[in-house]
């Protein structure tokens, strides 16, 4: 038996309502702060992440999922949003337009990791970027967009992370007086952070591994070693998100795990979940553009994985909009009788009535059973004698009661219920 690649899933029809769900929020908030839709391909050149992402990144070392083309040449499926966006900014002079540009996307991403709860090798982002501002308020609109959305979706207990990670400027001090933290703890360290110690140290504070998240309690904060430009910046954040009263907490281990960020960074997490359990995350990406060759121009993003909203969702008990369910079941006696249930049904669908017709090859009764069986709060009912006078029956499948009605204001009577 065929079975669906390890670390995907099929997205059933019972959970469809999940992601219509959160799709429809998402365009919801996205409107009201200006956001215009972009897609781009599924694939880019390697080259684009390995740039971009940061050759050091777990994305780039061990999750990618890369090949060469038919051509020769690198081809891979794209693992983030961001780097795709600021290519498609570039590529189409995004940069000469009003800045900042809102874009938001909703699309598949691919990454090579173990799988687990809400946590896939293919799955879905819905990601919102602004481009092209410095300033901090457009950090504010993003976070307070990013809490909305949250909110809008009927999600509760949650708390909101932030941090300053410096830039270009401050952080390789910052990098200095880390390594000097950690210089006499290597023996202690886990693999993975002995190679960070010395590729990307700042990756050190991320680290999941028990002993190596207790050292990073006591690392030196990132916030105490910003330059003047970052630390105004991240003091006029405080104040904007103070006066729109956000309830966040200052996060002094949260660095995120892409090298391109820069200066602010934000997750929010289901309380209680731990870093395993961020449904959000983003932060500010200043130097991307320019890493891809373009004008330097400011950015700032966050992304979600809609299995993990989903999840969340479930978890939580949150009430979802049912679909619009089938309402009528037209039954049938006879191939006179089908085929003019056949006629009646397309009048039924211009209309715009939800409405389906029994199975064939059944009798009358397993007809009503597969009614019952699915649901319907009605069946209409089409014999010899519904035919020669014009009619149908509508049975009410709750009450037991039914009617005649005039096949001519069947589309009228069947409205009304």
């Amino acid at each position: 038996m065929y079975r669906a690649p390890r670390g995907t899933t099929d997205i059933l029809p019972n959970d469809q309502r999940y992601w219509t769900y959160v799709h429809s929020v998402a365009r919801d908030v996205v409107s009201r702060y200006g956001y215009k839709r972009l897609d781009t391909p599924i694939f880019e050149q390697t080259d684009l992440f390995t740039r971009g992402v940061g050759e050091v990144t777990d994305i780039v070392e061990k999750e990618m999922y890369s090949f060469l083309d038919r051509g020769g040449d690198s081809i891979t499926l794209r693992p983030e949003g961001t780097a795709s966006v600021c290519r498609a900014y570039l590529e189409n002079g995004m940069h000469n337009l009003p800045q900042p540009v809102r874009l938001f996307y909703t699309s598949p991403t691919f990454r090579y990791e173990r799988p687990q709860a809400g946590r896939f090798r293919q799955h879905h982002q819905f990601g919102v970027e602004a481009l092209g501002e410095p300033d901090s308020y457009i950090d504010t609109e993003i976070i307070d967009m990013a809490w909305k959305f949250m909110r809008d979706l009927g999600l509760q207990n949650l708390r909101l992370l932030i941090n300053n990670i410096g830039d270009t400027e401050c952080r390789p001090h910052y990098l200095d007086s880390l390594r000097a933290y950690y210089d006499n703890q290597l023996t202690v360290l886990c693999k993975d952070c002995n190679q960070r110690f010395y590729r990307n140290p700042l990756r050190l504070l991320d680290c999941k591994q028990e002993i190596c998240s207790e050292i990073s309690l006591n690392a030196p904060r990132s916030v105490d070693y910003l330059c003047s430009g970052c630390k105004y910046h991240w003091d006029t954040l405080i104040g904007y998100l103070d006066r729109i009263e956000l309830p966040y907490s200052i996060e002094h281990k949260l660095v995120r795990g892409l090298d391109y960020y820069t200066r602010t960074v934000f997750e929010i997490q289901p309380e209680n979940a731990g870093s395993q359990g961020t449904i959000l995350a983003g932060g500010r990406y200043d130097g991307l553009i320019e890493e891809l060759q373009g004008k330097a121009t400011p950015g700032i993003g966050f992304a979600t994985g809609i299995e993990r909203i989903i999840l969340a969702l479930k978890d939580q008990g949150v009430s979802i909009p049912e679909e619009d369910p089938i309402k009528f079941v037209l039954t049938y006696m006879g191939d006179q009788a089908k085929l003019e249930a056949v006629h009646v049904l397309s009048i039924l669908h211009e209309a715009g009535i939800n409405s389906i017709m029994a199975p064939s090859g059944k009798s009358l009764r397993a007809q009503m059973r597969y009614a019952n069986n699915i649901g319907v709060s009605y069946v209409l009912v089409l014999g010899d004698e519904e035919l020669e006078n014009g009619s149908l029956v509508l049975k009410d499948m709750a009450g037991g009661s039914q009617r005649t009605i005039d096949l001519r204001a069947v589309v009228q009577e069947l409205s009304s219920i």
